[in-house]
């Protein structure tokens, strides 16, 4: 997309007649980023200036250059808990190394155009890890509530939660002053969420919650931990060491660094498909993207940063503030540079009970039950249990044993279907009518081709999709289909569908 226009289907519309909200939305976007910036930094076992150079990045280098231009880049709850096992196990000064590996591989793979092949990843996998995620975050930062530290594995901090909680006492020590403010932050979220007036809807609860436990703090003169940053951004940035790049041959770092490359590029392209949905403008561009981000982690791997993912809350706040290009996304970082860099002495006035409790928060939305009961409903009992797996393995063992875990079971779901996997696909153009005809079976392991033929018929032309030969549909392939379906009936476009029958008939419906 052209910085000086705006491209939608047969139109071309100045940037500059939507600067206006672009400028609103990237301040509620920015809103939105603070606290989770720093919250991020510090469920992920690092100070939360690192969480803000990520932000930073992923505002202004990642915004100028991304394929999905609404989306927002930046610290991702999907990574804090990798990266705290990884500086708990190897330093932080391996983190550097680690993401320069998995940003290149990004970069790589996007200009390889593999970017559809992450989406072919099951909905199921990446909910489940998601969902896991959430678990590890809220007993983790659960006892960030109290002013300690978290313990080294999830099954540790579940285990000490009960203890935590009996050990409070009636006088008011640093313990007990530090939970009453995690839970007066917690009450301003939610309440704020629940009851805002619908002329400040887009004031974000998280930064409700922080400003009400910060102004008590600062008030009633509390004496609890509260947040570190440098004097200056740039005492933040901690280049490489020198002999950094012996540790490429470091098996540890390989690994970990094809890890967050995986993860962070599933996360984020999946959040650009549900970034899509909220907007009628210009399709993501998952190459594009991928190689975005491979830009933005390369930078944050040299600066000594956090990973970044595309971040749907942000992203979502994004859209419904109004945003219309990329200006909001970019603006959103250059607010992130210049309040850390003009305004350091107010962040240091934040309690880290506070932003613990906005993870918390965060986390338990991770956990959505209502994913699961709509694969239950939807796909029977196979998704549900590749969910189930990936989440308890994932809190049981580690992320990436968990996703593993995840995709083998999706393997049996071409058990049926080991016969004929095979999807041929013929397309048809007759003037501006676009005719697709399906034959065989629609897996995840054709979901790229599916998708660049979904992908290709124009936004307006009538279409035809001929599906009376497709034998089975596995619901990582429906799920795409029904999006389609659902984006193209929204546009005033809708499919005129043959052959269907089965599941492919309950999705058109």
């Amino acid at each position: 997309m052209k910085q000086d226009a705006i491209e939608r289907p047969g139109v071309s519309i100045p940037s500059l007649k939507f600067f206006g909200r672009d400028f609103t939305a990237s301040i509620v976007v920015f809103l939105v980023a603070m606290p989770l910036c720093m919250g991020i930094a510090i469920a992920s076992g690092v100070p939360p200036e690192k969480g803000l150079i990520t932000g930073i990045i992923g505002g202004i280098v990642v915004g100028a250059l991304a394929g999905s231009p609404l989306q927002v880049s930046g610290p991702a709850a999907g990574l804090a808990v990798i990266v705290f096992e990884l500086v708990r196990d190897q330093g932080l000064s391996a983190l550097g190394p680690i993401l320069i590996l998995a940003g290149a591989i990004q970069v790589v793979a996007g200009i390889f155009r593999l970017g559809g092949w992450f989406r072919a990843i099951s909905p199921a996998v990446v909910h489940g890890m998601l969902a896991g995620i959430g678990v590890l975050i809220v007993v983790g930062q659960f006892h960030v509530l109290f002013d300690h530290k978290p313990l080294s594995s999830g099954l540790e901090n579940l285990a000490a939660m009960p203890g935590r909680l009996l050990g409070l006492s009636t006088d008011l020590q640093a313990t007990e002053l530090a939970f009453m403010l995690a839970l007066v932050t917690i009450g301003s979220m939610v309440g704020w969420e629940k009851f805002r007036p619908q002329s400040l809807r887009l004031v974000p609860g998280a930064l409700v919650g922080v400003v009400a436990a910060t102004l008590l703090t600062v008030f009633l003169g509390i004496d609890v931990a509260k947040v570190v940053v440098p004097e200056s951004i740039m005492g933040a940035i901690a280049p490489p060491e020198s002999g950094f790049l012996a540790r490429f041959a470091d098996p540890a770092v390989i690994t970990a660094a094809v890890a967050i490359a995986f993860i962070a590029s599933a996360e984020t392209l999946l959040s650009a498909a549900a970034v899509d949905k909220m907007h009628d403008g210009v399709r993501t561009d998952y190459n594009k993207e991928l190689r975005a981000q491979g830009v933005g982690n390369l930078l944050c791997g040299f600066a000594g940063s956090l990973p970044m993912t595309g971040v749907i809350v942000r992203s979502s706040a994004n859209v419904q503030a109004g945003a219309v290009t990329r200006s909001s996304a970019i603006l959103h970082g250059v607010w992130i540079l210049g309040f850390v860099a003009l305004l350091p002495w107010l962040l240091r006035a934040i309690p880290m009970a506070a932003l613990g409790a906005v993870l918390v928060v965060t986390g338990w939305r991770l956990v959505s039950l209502k994913h699961a009961q709509h694969l239950y409903r939807d796909y029977g009992v196979l998704p549900v249990v590749i969910w189930a797996a990936t989440l308890i393995m994932v809190v049981a063992t580690d992320l990436l044993t968990g996703v593993l875990v995840g995709i083998g079971l999706t393997v049996l779901e071409l058990v049926p279907n080991l016969r004929r996997l095979r999807l041929r696909v013929f397309e048809q153009q007759d003037g501006e009518s676009h005719a697709i005809s399906l034959d065989g079976s629609a897996t995840f392991v054709t979901l790229p081709k599916l998708s660049a033929t979904l992908d290709r018929v124009p936004a307006n032309a009538p279409c035809r999709l001929d599906v009376s030969k497709l034998d089975a549909v596995d619901h990582t392939s429906a799920e795409l289909l029904r999006d389609w379906f659902q984006r193209r009936k929204a546009a005033g476009s809708p499919v005129e569908l043959r052959g269907q029958r089965g599941r492919i008939a309950t999705l058109a419906a």
